[in-house]
This record gives structure tokens, sequence and C-alpha cells, in this order.
């Protein structure tokens, strides 16, 4: 697999285990110039690649957060078959592929990533099982992502990078990089009062009336306390 740029040997080899096991490619539009969809003399890529309305920060065990990848075509020719390989390289190196739920849309339909781990402890998802993006000359597709944490996940910090690989039958060309996406993973939210309602029913609004009613009483008896203090220090 050819790629313009030194990514590292996970990255590389990950990427072209999973596209040439796509199989056959598909014949590509007439209007698509291999020369044309391919990084030009000055190392400039032809796709322009951008992460977009990225959150901040997940938790482990939520629902999976949405982000968004921006491919933009600046040649003059439709460029097919884009495979966009998304990196995440954790601070403490302790993130793992069993930890990590990702998922792209393509056609209405969620598709899932299969994520694994290179000998630099970086996750790699290469996204595939389908005959890849395909972005006309001078135009943008938006790809849907989803990320999520496994509820075990421990607090670190991440960057996330995607680089795009276009596929030539069992060859392929490095085409564009993303910009760098930093999030943090925080600890698990703990669970609300409204949560241990809803998980333990109208038990709990019993419980809690006589607790809250307990409560009452103790308050006022320190309220008449404190009057008589006052009283008697007069």
């Amino acid at each position: 697999m050819r790629l313009r740029r030194p990514l590292t040997l996970g990255v590389t080899a990950i990427a072209a285990s999973a596209l040439t096991s796509l199989g056959p490619t598909h014949v590509a539009d007439a209007d698509t110039g291999t020369r044309a969809c391919a990084a030009d003399k000055r190392g400039d890529f032809p796709i322009d690649t951008r992460i977009d309305e990225g959150p901040a920060t997940y938790h482990p065990g939520d629902a999976p957060r949405h982000f968004s990848l921006d491919l933009t075509n600046t040649t003059a020719a439709r460029c097919a078959d884009l495979h966009p390989v998304l990196v995440l390289v954790d601070e403490t190196r302790k993130l793992t592929p069993k930890r990590i739920t990702m998922e792209f849309r393509d056609a209405g339909r969620w598709r899932p990533v299969t994520v694994e781990r290179t000998h630099r402890d970086e996750n790699i998802g290469v996204f595939d099982g389908f005959p890849g993006f395909s972005v006309g000359a001078g135009e943008t597709v938006t790809v849907d992502v989803r990320l999520a944490f496994a509820d075990d996940t421990r607090p670190d910090q991440v960057v996330a990078n995607a680089a795009l690989v276009r596929r030539k039958d069992d060859d392929g060309d490095w085409v564009g990089e993303s910009d760098d996406y930093p999030f943090t993973i925080e600890e698990a939210a703990g669970p609300t009062l409204a949560d241990e309602l809803a998980r333990t029913g109208p038990r709990a609004l019993l419980g809690l009336g006589v607790a809250a009613g307990t409560l009452l009483l103790a308050g006022t008896t320190l309220v008449v306390g404190a009057r008589r203090l006052r009283v008697g220090g007069r």
C-alpha cells in the first residue's frame, strides 16, 4: 500500500489489510482520474479532510456522541473509493479497542467500525464494509460518526486524527489528513435522584417521604433547642 506521507507502520498495515479484504474494487467513473485524485508534487492532498463538531468530553458508559468528517474534493475530477481511517491516541496508552464503540453513517445506515491496536498502542478504525465514499469535483461529503466508551474506561486525554485512503484494486493512496481533534474521557457520571426513582419505583417515593419527614422533625427539634439556648443565655 502506497502512502504519500509517513504514517505509522501500524496504521499502514491495518488499513492495507482491511482495504484489500473488501473484494474487487468498483469501476471508477469516467471522470475519475488517478492523477487528479493523488497528492501533488508539493505533497498537498486532493481531499481536504476536517473533523467537525466534536464534543470536548465523553463519559464512560454513556450513549454514543456524534461528530462528523467533512471530505472536500479540491480537484477537477470525481474521487471515489475513499475510506477514512480514524486514529485515537490516548495519553496513558491504556485505552484498548474493546472499550471503544465506533460507527459511521453510509446511505442512511450506521455501519460498525472494527478498532484494532497497533504496536505503538494506537487505536485504529478503518471505515470499511462498503464501496467507499465518492466526492464530486469541488464538492463536500459529510460523514457522520458516533463514538462511545465502555463503562470501565478510565479517565484520559485523547487525540483523534483521520487519514483518508483511496483504494485502487489491492493498493491505495493516502489522499487526505484531518486536523487533530482532542477530547477528554472523564469519570463516569454518577446516578441522579431521577435515575434512582426510575429504577426503584413508587417504593422509593415512600422511603423518600419518610426520610424527609424525619429530617423535618429533626430540624424542628434543633430549631426549638437553639431558641431555648438563646433564651437561657439572656
